[in-house]
């Protein structure tokens, strides 16, 4: 594949970068800061030398002009180096600090409080459509995600495939996360049905045959490993009863897809129409992190079981959209986003769907999915 410029907008200052395996993080950190001292603590080497003496990184630093520019990748692995970083910055000689993560769990462990604000936490998720341009495909992204490593292989199944056996060996398993591996590859596939739906954790337990309180726990270290997120319910100024229950969504639609088991007795479509949701979802959490917007991403869904799918709301933006695995949308497609303009009539209502038209019917836009996604640049 062709280099793609990110759209991560680069910092002067000491950050973090956190962004599952595979986002291209490590790529796009060294050819940014090309002459950067790097040091990769996944490295058996590099890792024994600073996690039995991480002041050692001072040695080093000390080495270099004021000004320079250091390099740990994936910090999560040695959490005590941040102490010393922060005791560096603390200097103030002008040393920047990029460190990168795909996980917090261990910093959350050790109680590191990433730096007391002395640097930024900045996220790098999966490529965004905009970034592809005419290399993005709607169809590809529903089917293998848009994560670079997979794009990057010459068999995208068969690397998805292996990220996820990749996640549940090097991270969960050697890291101690869970005791029973078995159980915890059962779980990701039952948690899979609840992509884009309602996270009910009893549900999830019963079918997947585990206590209650374990599921609890494996829906945090996904969460701590970066690979799903919950999103909670808009209840602003809520004049009906709404949820209070968040969504379930795995990081990336390829990886959704390579966890759902389908069968014959499976709609193909409501597997497409989860992924697709999902890739939405994942396009505008993006969009947020990149356009360092003061806003955030919800769902509403009335108790009633009106819903819109998603709500991103901030100072200067507060948009409602619901999205249809459809070409032709009827009037009943538009009845959660009227619902939701009586409430909210601030808000721009948009549905996107897979036709070909963009037009407007009862002050709702509704515009094809994949415009709409390749211009959130």
């Amino acid at each position: 594949m062709n280099k793609i410029n990110r759209f991560f907008p680069l910092e002067e200052q000491s950050f973090f970068l956190f962004g599952p395996r595979g986002t291209g993080k490590s790529t796009l950190i060294k050819e940014a800061f090309s002459k950067a001292i790097y040091i990769d603590l996944l490295l058996p080497d590099i890792y024994r030398n600073y996690s039995g003496r991480p002041e050692r990184l001072k040695d080093l630093v000390y080495a270099q002009p004021n000004g320079s520019v250091f390099i740990l990748d994936e910090v999560q692995k040695i959490p005590e180096i941040l102490e010393v970083v922060h005791s560096l910055l603390e200097e103030k000689k002008g040393w920047q600090f990029i460190l990168t993560g795909s996980s917090a769990r261990k910093l959350k462990r050790a109680n590191i409080d990433l730096l007391a604000g002395r640097a930024l936490l900045r996220h790098l998720h999966p490529f965004i459509a905009a970034e592809l341009k005419e290399l993005f495909s709607l169809e590809s992204a529903l089917n293998i995600g848009l994560l670079p490593v997979v794009l990057d292989s010459k068999d995208p199944a068969e690397t998805l495939k292996s990220y996820i056996n990749l996640y549940i060996r090097e991270e969960v398993h050697l890291e101690g996360l869970t005791r029973n591996i078995g159980d915890f590859s059962r779980f990701l596939e039952t948690i899979s049905f609840s992509h884009g739906s309602i996270l009910n954790i009893s549900n999830v337990a019963r079918e997947s045959q585990i206590e209650r309180k374990t599921v609890e726990c494996y829906v945090n270290i996904l969460e701590d490993l970066l690979i799903a997120f919950r999103l909670p319910a808009f209840s602003k100024r809520a004049k009906r009863k709404v949820s209070v229950h968040p969504k379930f969504y795995y990081f990336d639609a390829g990886v959704f897809r390579s966890l759902r088991p389908s069968g014959p007795l499976d709609r193909g479509g409501d597997i497409i129409g989860a992924a697709l949701e999902g890739l939405v979802a994942q396009h505008l959490r993006a969009w947020i992190d990149y356009k360092k917007y003061d806003s955030n991403l919800f769902f509403w869904r009335t108790s009633a079981g009106s819903e819109v799918d998603f709500i991103v709301y901030g100072q200067d933006i507060f948009w409602a959209i619901e999205v249809k695995n459809s070409a032709l949308i009827h009037n009943s497609d538009l009845r959660p986003l009227k619902s939701f303009g009586e409430e909210y009539p601030e808000a721009k209502k948009i549905l996107l769907y897979r036709g070909k038209e963009e037009i407007i019917r009862n002050d709702i836009k509704i515009q094809p999915c994949e415009s709409f996604l390749k211009e959130l640049a």
